[in-house]
């Protein structure tokens, strides 16, 4: 159960509480089991308001307290408490971790593989089955789920989260408070090759990635994520960058700071994607190109050169009934060849 005072406490350390002061003593030791909607939470379940279409739920919600702006502060009922600050989505993002449950078992479990070179830190929870190759350093406080593998020479920061069926690779760096969802492959071999004159039967020639991974702090890789190892430079993920799941990111991309990805994106080798960019479910980036900060692609968008100027991009058609859509096609086609 987690009291006012604690949400409070959690919530300001991102933006304040504006009317802290009017709570009362008894109100800031009310306590709450969890995070409901407007429409179902109950006397004991703090809600939030987000956004105003959904006004009409605050008037009958039966939350025990609820987040909310200032220019919606008196619709809150009665026997709700207010907490009203500028931005409740932030607020209700910082509250959520007070009730999220974290299933890591403590200590090291003794069928994990351990060298004797490697570096554990105080605190640190190692689960069954894991690998820990030879000089690996794992900061404090991280915790590795079942089936992890960790090889030579790679460092953990402290604080780290790595769920099960992940895998890393050698002579990475990996930051501070990182979590790493499950089956996350970081460090593995770039897809990079020579052709020979007919690869069609002397095959292709493969080279070496010799370069590495380089994850700053605070990031989020979601599962099944791939990040390859550079071929002679690093990979580079910077601080608080955020990845969903099933994301391909290839030898040598560059991504920076507090830059988020959306699911299925795919982005090719030695391209550099700026800082606090919004790249949309399933986008294709070509490689070798540039993308500069605060750059916003919308889900499907195909990126094939530099994009220079901040802003909003989009390609592709958006669904329509199919024989409208073979019109469009041909017109489309017809475009091409003027």
């Amino acid at each position: 159960m987690i009291t006012i005072e604690q949400l409070i406490t959690r919530i300001e350390q991102r933006q304040p509480i504006t009317n802290k002061a009017e709570i009362s003593a008894e109100q800031l030791r009310q306590k709450f089991s969890s995070i409901g909607s407007l429409t179902t939470a109950g006397h004991n379940q703090l809600s939030f308001l987000a956004d105003p279409h959904y006004i009409s739920s605050l008037a009958i919600s039966e939350a025990g307290a609820v987040l909310v702006t200032a220019e919606y502060r008196d619709q809150v009922p009665a026997t709700a408490i207010a907490l009203v600050v500028a931005s409740p989505y932030l607020a209700y993002a910082g509250a959520s971790q007070l009730f999220a449950r974290e299933s890591l078992s403590g200590g090291i479990h003794p069928s994990a593989v351990i060298a004797d070179s490697a570096v554990i830190g105080e605190q640190v929870n190692i689960g069954p089955f894991c690998v820990i190759a030879d000089y690996v350093q794992i900061g404090a406080r991280s915790s590795l789920a079942a089936h992890v593998v960790i090889e030579e020479n790679t460092t953990i920061g402290t604080d780290g989260v790595i769920k099960s069926q992940v895998v890393i690779g050698h002579d990475c760096v990996i930051g501070d408070h990182v979590r790493l969802h499950a089956g996350v492959s970081v460090g593995a071999e770039g897809f990079g090759f020579a052709p020979t004159k007919d690869p069609s039967t002397t095959g292709w020639e493969r080279i070496a990635q010799l370069g590495r991974v380089v994850i700053g702090n605070h990031v989020r890789i979601g599962s099944q994520t791939c990040i390859d190892r550079g071929a002679i430079d690093d990979t580079v993920i910077g601080n608080h960058v955020i990845i969903d799941n099933l994301v391909q990111v290839a030898h040598n991309v560059r991504i920076g700071d507090g830059t988020a990805i959306a699911a299925q994106t795919g982005i090719a080798g030695s391209t550099s994607i700026g800082k606090r960019c919004i790249i949309g479910g399933a986008v294709g980036i070509t490689g070798h190109i540039e993308i500069t900060d605060d750059v916003t692609l919308s889900g499907m968008t195909m990126v094939t050169k530099s994009i220079k100027t901040a802003g909003s991009y989009s390609s592709g058609t958006a669904a329509m009934p199919t024989a409208n859509w073979r019109r469009a096609a041909v017109r489309f086609r017809q475009l091409g060849r003027d």
